[in-house]
């Protein structure tokens, strides 16, 4: 990693994550394999801001820690990529087990329980899934239908996010800046 810190991703030590290798990680890797419109690909840290917004209008007057807990949703693609869900599935590994066990190191660093209760895993998938549709209707060039029939509808009453690609430092400089309010 930037930062000097070296990971054993079979056995992550939460002392060998910083949060500015996930920033600067997430800030380059792009959602969609980079298959979006724009000069810029839409980074996992941005989508990782969307889902942490989206959960946050979800459920207003949610605790910081959970608020964190979204925004850290996708973290362990900082050194394992962002492989689509069926891909996943096809890995000969357990794959979700191996990136929950970073998930859970990454947590521990930044004070959050290993694991999350389900409520909040379901609201952070909920947000994830409304962030997804509007990445495919706004930058992927996905139909509002087919959209649908993927990640659900949206609901009604959120506001529709206007979704820019940003140059990497930006997404960088943006995640850190907002991971810096929520991890106090």
């Amino acid at each position: 990693m930037l930062s000097g810190r070296r990971l054993d991703l079979l056995d992550p030590s939460p002392l060998d994550i910083e949060i500015s290798d996930i920033a600067h990680g997430l800030a380059r890797l792009a959602r969609w394999n980079g298959q979006t419109s724009g000069a810029h690909a839409f980074s996992v840290a941005q989508h990782s801001m969307l889902v942490e917004r989206l959960v946050s209008d979800l459920r207003p007057g949610l605790a910081s820690s959970i608020r964190l807990a979204a925004l850290l949703h996708d973290a362990p693609e900082y050194v394992i990529g962002d492989l689509i869900s069926p891909f996943k599935a096809a890995v000969g590994i357990d794959y979700k087990d191996f990136e929950n066990k970073l998930l859970a190191a990454i947590h521990i660093r930044f004070g959050l329980p290993a694991r999350l209760a389900s409520e909040a895993t379901t609201l952070i998938k909920q947000g994830d899934c409304i962030a997804a549709y509007h990445e495919a209707t706004q930058l992927a060039g996905f139909a509002v239908t087919e959209a649908r029939n993927f990640f659900g509808r949206p609901p009604a009453r959120l506001r529709k996010p206007a979704l820019v690609p940003l140059p990497a430092e930006q997404a960088e400089a943006q995640f850190l800046q907002r991971f810096r309010l929520l991890a106090v």
